[in-house]
């Protein structure tokens, strides 16, 4: 993907429940970033102390402060060194002595990292904080892949009947009917899509769902069903970090407004299965590339989503599918 535009995308790096005070490493569009926790905010940092060029996530976090692993550089959370050991007493520290900020920030229940100057608005899943809805973290999911791949798999209907048949799709209900995508408020909605489904969320009885996808941005997507004998409304939401070529995490949350004092353990184990199928066909594709030219591949009535989302990227100024 052309790099420029989405430096000012927030892309999700970790989930918040497992961020401490000790420092983690995590990659964004091949940039190795710091992240660490104090007792009020999330931070980032560029891993790269100003000194010897030490990973920062090497070291550790004293009454605030990360702490520089080789020499014990000290620096406050605006990136200003507050204290160099080896420096003589009274001696001031350089003003150069600063390490690279990158905004951070904890939403619905991720940790988030922007490395441009001009950050884009965050994504949202209004289910998150509703209390008719009970909302669960999955992943991350490490994918050999690029996130177009990734993204594009997930907006994709007609591989519900194959790669997951006897679950989300039956082979013998493979017609996708017709429907609409548009362009409103930001980002991309279809109109509702029923489609037959075995198994709709390993713990439901077959039936038909009405399904409504929305592309959010290029790296993020989600969908939400509701049955069409019941008031059972699920939604799944997924984004994808590019960490370096070929190489991405995958974080995802489901939500129900069913079932909402049961485990969540068999729904979580139900998506690791549908990951796991998907997995495989993606990080078998070629080009590894997501063509944005459609002539390069066939496509249907029933790939309008997909198709949507190769001509926004393009339009966006992305000129390959990989960062």
């Amino acid at each position: 993907m052309k790099k420029d535009y989405l430096l000012n995308e927030w892309h999700c790096v970790y989930l918040a429940s497992e961020l401490k005070e000790e420092p983690q490493q995590v990659f964004a569009l091949g940039e190795r970033v710091v992240i660490y926790r104090t007792k009020t905010e999330v931070h980032a940092f560029k891993d790269l102390c100003i000194h010897r060029g030490a990973a920062l996530s090497l070291g550790k976090v004293k009454n605030g402060l990360l702490v520089c692993p080789y020499h014990a550089w000290e620096y406050n959370t605006a990136g200003e060194c507050e204290k160099i050991p080896a420096l003589p007493c009274g001696k001031a520290i350089p003003s150069k002595a600063k390490a690279t900020v990158y905004r951070c920030i904890e939403h619905i229940g991720f940790i988030w990292v922007n490395i441009g100057e001009d950050p884009a608005p965050l994504v949202a899943f209004p289910e998150y904080d509703q209390d008719e809805y009970r909302t669960v973290a999955i992943g991350p999911y490490d994918v050999k892949a690029n996130a177009p791949r990734i993204v594009e798999n997930f907006l994709d209907i007609a591989h519900l009947m194959f790669v997951h048949e006897g679950m989300l799709g039956d082979a013998d209900h493979a017609e996708i009917p017709v429907f609409d995508i548009n362009f409103t408020d930001g980002r991309y909605i279809t109109s509702e899509i029923l489609l037959y489904q075995p198994n709709p969320d390993g713990r439901s009885s077959e039936g038909y769902s009405n399904y409504v996808y929305e592309i959010l941005s290029p790296m993020t997507a989600r969908f939400k069903k509701k049955a069409q004998d019941s008031n059972n409304e699920f939604s799944f939401f997924i984004t994808v970090v590019q960490e370096k070529e070929e190489q991405t995490k995958v974080f995802m949350l489901h939500s129900r407004n069913f079932e909402l004092d049961q485990p969540d353990e068999p729904y979580t184990r139900f998506t690791d299965i549908l990951l796991k199928q998907d997995i495989e066909i993606i990080e078998s594709q070629k080009p590894e590339l997501l063509p944005l030219d459609l002539q390069e591949e066939m496509h249907l009535k029933s790939d309008a989503i997909s198709i949507a989302y190769r001509r926004w990227l393009k339009k966006l100024g992305v000129e390959t599918g990989i960062i």
